[in-house]
């Protein structure tokens, strides 16, 4: 696909960044390494595995500058709660802190990329003073040719004017949330509720706007994936394994089901520490079996496929009841249309930046993929895309920012093979490696919260990280 000349395409160093801090830290988060190697050096990282327990340690990351940066959630204090308000009010502040940290992150993001650029404008400054040097001093050709390459250059100042909009504008948010956090500490202190719905209102729309930063930030094509990290060895050699891409950092509960086909049980474990141990987890008993691995949990439901049947189920843990079942309309299922390595794969369902999504086959679409957006309250197609990819051809499914991506196998040797962008209806090859370790690839899905790819591989829980690929236009928009 060719891109409109005034665009800029950039592998950000925001993606690479990102995916350097995963890589460093998810071994550590996940408790399989004891030390962090960097540059000759160890460090030794302590977690613990809930706030009651003592400091809570999440990231430890290089920044560019070369300082270290950690993050750090302190003790939840054990105070009083007199009435309901200040439960909300103690709530709220949860919210903010959780704000704070992803700013934190955001402005983590967008520092290499602004020295790139500043780079760049220090490259287009020196060009343009040789030009106004070397008046009469460089040949007709000589000249033309340094004066071609300073206008291919021109673009980048539009991008550089929107880079440092976008600082300014997490520099704003940051002290909106520094002011806010502040206001909500005197109230709790005071043990008053002057102003809460205030309060409230500007809680949300702090969250509003953060949201359309990272997703301005955050999206773009899937041009790399990492060497995997192996979580545990656990179960079948079928089954699915997932956190819920709603909730916030501080709930790092993870679901296990093990199995493909006619299961009911699914365990919750408290934190992904408990995960790897087998400790502190909690069972619920679906009412209806499931289908296939192509699970997810979405804002405390669990979405999945009810077995011999095409209907969606989408189950709440808290209440431990459906809250809505419906039909896909078409959809084939028991093992009408799987995945290439079968086991009652018909139906996916995935969670991105934008939503719920389901991936399936009907009758009418000769066995093609089709990716449908799906309401997440009451189970309705939106709108449904005919991609042209035969499922059985392909060895899984992802979905990240509203792209669907196939890799061809599910065996070794796969790669991510197909590419299909629902806001434009088109599609495209790719050609993207990545490492299958254990050979037999049962479940591949993407959690945009962690920006990580959740894989069951033969009996192996395993993560991924990614890198994307971000084209930035000159009028700003990505």
């Amino acid at each position: 696909m060719s891109v409109p000349l005034l665009k800029i395409g950039a592998v950000l160093s925001t993606m690479a960044m990102v995916t350097n801090w995963m890589s460093q830290t998810l071994p550590s988060l996940v408790g399989l390494n004891g030390t962090v190697s960097r540059a000759g050096a160890s460090e030794k990282i302590t977690l613990f595995q809930s706030p009651e327990e003592g400091w809570q340690l999440y990231t430890s990351a290089q920044a560019p500058d070369g300082k270290c940066i950690c993050t750090a959630v302190i003790p939840a204090q054990s105070t009083c709660s007199r009435d309901g308000r200040s439960r909300e009010l103690r709530q709220l502040m949860e919210k903010v802190q959780n704000v704070s940290q992803s700013m934190e992150v955001l402005e983590l993001r967008t520092y290499r990329d602004l020295q790139y650029v500043r780079g760049m404008e220090t490259l287009m400054r020196s060009l343009d003073a040789r030009l106004r040097a070397a008046d009469g001093s460089l040949s007709a050709k000589s000249f033309q040719e340094l004066k071609d390459r300073m206008t291919e250059l021109l673009p980048l100042s539009s991008v550089l004017e929107q880079y440092k909009a976008d600082t300014r504008t997490i520099v704003r948010l940051r002290e909106d949330v520094r002011n806010l956090s502040g206001s909500l500490a005197t109230i709790q202190e005071e043990m008053g509720a002057y102003g809460y719905e205030d309060l409230q209102q500007r809680v949300m729309a702090l969250e509003a706007r953060l949201h359309a930063c990272a997703q301005k930030l955050g999206c773009g094509k899937l041009t790399g994936v990492s060497n995997p990290i192996t979580v545990r060895a656990m179960g079948s050699r079928f089954g699915s394994w997932m956190t819920d891409t709603m909730a916030p950092s501080a709930d790092s509960r993870v679901w296990y089901m093990d199995g493909y086909y006619k299961g009911r049980r699914v365990l919750e474990f408290r934190t992904l520490g408990d995960f790897i141990k087998g400790q502190n987890f909690i069972q619920h008993l679906l009412p209806q079996p499931w289908a296939g691995t192509g699970h997810v949990v979405y804002n405390g439901s669990l979405f999945y496929n009810k077995y011999q049947s095409n209907v969606v189920v989408k189950y709440h843990f808290r209440s431990r009841s459906v809250l809505v079942q419906r039909s896909l309309p078409g959809a084939g299922y028991n093992n009408t249309f799987p995945y290439s390595w079968g086991g009652f794969s018909d139906m996916d369902f995935m969670v991105d930046e934008s939503g719920l999504w389901a991936v399936y086959t009907t009758n009418q679409n000769a066995g093609n993929i089709v990716v449908s957006r799906l309401d997440p309250h009451t189970l309705e197609v939106m709108r449904s895309w005919d991609t042209g990819y035969p499922k059985r051809s392909a060895g899984e499914a992802f979905m990240i920012c509203g792209v669907l991506y196939v890799t061809n196998s599910h065996l070794a040797g796969a790669k991510v093979y197909f590419a299909y962008f629902t806001n434009t209806s088109s599609y495209e090859y790719t050609d993207v490696p990545f490492h299958n370790q254990y050979s037999h690839i049962s479940m591949l899905d993407y959690n945009p919260r962690e920006r990580a790819l959740y894989t069951w591989n033969n009996g192996h829980q395993v993560l991924y990280n990614v890198t994307l690929f971000h084209v930035i236009s000159t009028s700003g928009d990505p």
